[in-house]
């Protein structure tokens, strides 16, 4: 019982408590240390509990010895209780609305709302009371001894028993004093000796005369009957007082249960938190050794530097001295009792005329510099040692902002740039105000399952070490969800996980091809990018003398372009972008002979009977039931053309839907169907079906001005130079010798 000392104490007095109320957020204080915060705060007076009712206050059965006993001492109670009267007067019911009081509890650190009665809607602790009460009996402490309330003072006797029915202790005599035989105070509930009487059970504090017989899961209240029949508790779900005993008395029997048969573990963890306080002295003094270390190499270096800076303005000051003093003989020298001008005055007393030029040349230069120094003069050396002046602002502003190294913030993944194709390729970049990562770690994991929230996922895998701010993962299922995050590390550590991306890998093995330009292309019309994988056709004088004929036909002249493969069997998945700006571009995949043939004949593109898209060709109406040997979806001006579905939908046009950033098409060679997919997010956007009884390639066709770039595989970028590609061309079967 001694190791529960610590939960028996109130969060405010810090005391055992006495007459614990439980707040709303179900921490429990002392009644009078919660009206002592209330009437701190400002708070109207609460509505305090009144003092037990016992034999001695009320005249009926007031003790003789009552008499003879020393008036009580005022209590904290009393204290209370006359500063909220002496503070706050009453006032009427009618003067103001009631004050909803929030409560400030010091365990969970958070204002609860106390509601319009304050402390009146809190019930009282009982079971609390209880175990304070068994505590107290247990360590048995001489001091917490109670005596008997009605003995006389010189001769008290240590209580023996105590009355809950009378809420007073008395010793054996005053007990059958206060309670003979034959009377109704003989059937009076008799308990151990206490400071504190508690109710026989909790009634409700709105219906004094109702027991709570009833626990609300969605209010976590104890209900009385009345209450129950309340709208506020309309739809809650409401048990039984028993019903929630029993069941919460299993939950916390089951929970004591395993933290009793895992003690070993608590053990170990208590040791792990011990041998971390340990690691925590030990390595704060080794930090605070490096910084002192750190700080005293900074110290050291500017000691160095002040001393370098020091021999600069010495020997500046030298230099400076010295040109002045040089300056300062010259001018001394023509005082008039120098010796320049003594020697010149002596000079100029030769009467023998070359003599005199011989010696006067020299004096004549000397007297002319003189006098030029004399009529421009200044001071050989600038004394003033501006350019010595330091600004150490910047430096100042550094090594105020020293502090310790931080983590690295969590990475911004760069949703644009971060895509899935043959493999996984994930961009990110560092927040501007985070502090430099050394590398990072990628994780990455499958989703199995569907992808709402019953999916389960498998463990975690990393990359560690990853250098720049970029990654490829490989060796990837097809089909399939990832779930990808980056976090960098420096110094410091690891820092925090970046936002989940969820990227969806292909639905079949990515196709690699380029662009064939050895027939169906015109140079005049159409161009090649390097590498041909990207395809511009500008509209040219053809265009122009097409649209000479619009009012006759629509005689358009189309592009052609395929790839330099053929499929005969399997699954392939590729995908392309196509410019927002181009005018009209088909993209799918047919039997290459059928379009050398109809892609090379003067037709009129406007007719159904040549639109790829609808379906028709020169003997549809002979063949109803055979596949088209081709199957194109229109982009154009920003848009998808979505083809019509069957007979069904006759009556309404075809439906258009935004051009996505890039667009993926999954050929499945036996079954015949043609998927177009939003290559982001993977999206069906329409499927058709195609005959493939002949190999079939994909296929591009302009009309009119555009542009299509092929999605570059993310295995290349990684490697300087591409391998030799593989090339697998099959001879185009034509009907000339036929």
């Amino acid at each position: 019982m001694k190791s529960i000392e610590r939960e028996l104490h109130c969060p405010v007095c810090e005391e055992m408590v006495k007459q614990p109320i439980v707040l709303p957020c179900m921490h429990s204080v002392c009644v009078l240390c919660a009206a002592e915060v209330l009437v701190q705060r400002g708070y109207p007076p609460p509505e305090l509990p009144p003092e037990p009712n016992t034999p001695t206050s009320s005249p009926i059965t007031r003790s003789p010895r009552q008499t003879r006993r020393p008036p009580p001492k005022t209590d904290r109670l009393d204290r209370v209780i006359r500063t909220v009267c002496g503070t706050h007067p009453g006032r009427r019911r009618k003067d103001s609305p009631p004050v909803i009081m929030l409560f400030p509890c010091p365990t969970c650190g958070k204002d609860v709302e106390l509601g319009e009665r304050g402390l009146a809607d809190c019930l009282r602790n009982l079971t609390l009371e209880r175990i304070v009460e068994r505590y107290r009996h247990t360590v048995s402490l001489g001091s917490m001894a109670v005596m008997c309330q009605f003995c006389k003072p010189p001769q008290a006797l240590e209580a023996t028993k105590g009355c809950a029915d009378c809420r007073s202790n008395f010793c054996n005599e005053c007990f059958k004093l206060y309670h003979p035989w034959g009377t109704p105070r003989a059937q009076h509930e008799h308990i151990l000796p206490t400071h504190s009487f508690r109710p026989k059970v909790l009634v409700c504090v709105e219906h004094e005369q109702e027991r709570l017989q009833f626990y609300c899961r969605s209010c976590q209240r104890l209900l009385c009957p009345l209450c129950k029949l309340r709208r506020a508790h309309s739809g809650h779900k409401i048990l039984p007082i028993a019903l929630a005993y029993q069941t919460l008395k299993e939950k916390i029997t089951k929970e004591m249960n395993y933290v009793f048969a895992n003690q070993d573990s608590v053990q170990a963890q208590i040791t792990q938190v011990e041998s971390g306080i340990a690691q925590t002295e030990v390595h704060s003094t080794v930090a605070k050794e490096q910084s002192n270390q750190c700080v005293s190499e900074l110290r050291s270096v500017l000691v160095e530097r002040q001393g370098a800076l020091a021999m600069l303005l010495e020997g500046a000051r030298a230099k400076r001295a010295g040109a002045l003093n040089a300056q300062l003989s010259e001018k001394q020298s023509l005082l008039e009792n120098a010796g320049l001008l003594t020697y010149t005055q002596e000079l100029l007393k030769e009467t023998d005329q070359s003599c005199f030029v011989q010696a006067a040349r020299v004096t004549h230069n000397r007297l002319v510099k003189a006098i030029e120094k004399l009529q421009h003069f200044s001071l050989s050396a600038d004394p003033s040692f501006r350019h010595f002046q330091m600004d150490v602002s910047r430096e100042l502003k550094v090594l105020s902002s020293m502090d310790f190294i931080q983590a690295p913030l969590a990475p911004v993944i760069d949703t644009q740039k971060t895509l899935a194709y043959d493999q996984l390729y994930l961009c990110w970049r560092l927040p501007q105000d985070s502090a430099p990562a050394w590398h990072y770690s990628v994780e990455y994991l499958r989703k199995v399952g569907s992808s709402g929230s019953n999916g389960t996922h498998c463990s975690w895998q990393r990359l560690d070490d990853v250098g720049g701010t970029s990654a490829v993962i490989d060796k990837l299922e097809m089909d399939s969800v990832y779930i990808l995050r980056v976090r960098g590390c420096n110094k410091a550590g690891f820092g925090e996980h970046s936002e989940e991306v969820y990227l969806h890998t292909p639905p079949a093995p990515v196709l690699s091809f380029c662009l064939d330009s050895r027939w169906g292309l015109h140079a005049e019309r159409v161009a090649l990018g390097k590498g041909q994988t990207y395809a511009r056709s500008v509209p040219g004088m053809t265009l122009l003398q097409a649209a000479d004929r619009a009012l006759t036909s629509c005689d358009l002249t189309s592009d052609l372009l395929v790839a330099d493969v053929s499929i005969t069997q399997g699954r392939h998945y590729w995908a392309c972008s196509v410019e927002p700006g181009s005018y009209l571009v088909k993209v799918g995949v047919g039997v290459e002979a059928k379009l050398q043939e109809w892609f090379h004949l003067p037709q009129d593109m406007a007719s159904p009977r040549y639109d790829p898209d609808s379906g028709h060709d020169s003997g549809a109406e002979d063949a109803q039931d055979c596949p088209p040997p081709f199957c194109f979806l229109t982009m154009g001006m920003g848009k998808v053309l979505l083809p019509k579905c069957g007979a069904s939908n006759t009556s309404t046009g075809p439906l258009t839907a935004p051009l996505p950033p890039r667009l993926g098409l999954c050929l499945d060679f036996e079954k015949g169907r043609l998927t177009f997919y939003d290559a982001h997010s993977l999206r069906v956007l329409w499927e058709g079906t195609v005959d493939c009884s002949a190999p079939v390639c994909p296929a591009f066709c302009f009309i009119g001005g555009g542009a299509l770039q092929l999605q570059e595989l993310i295995a290349n970028r990684s490697t300087e130079q591409n391998p030799p590609r593989r090339v697998t061309i099959q001879t185009r079967a034509t009907d000339a010798g036929h």
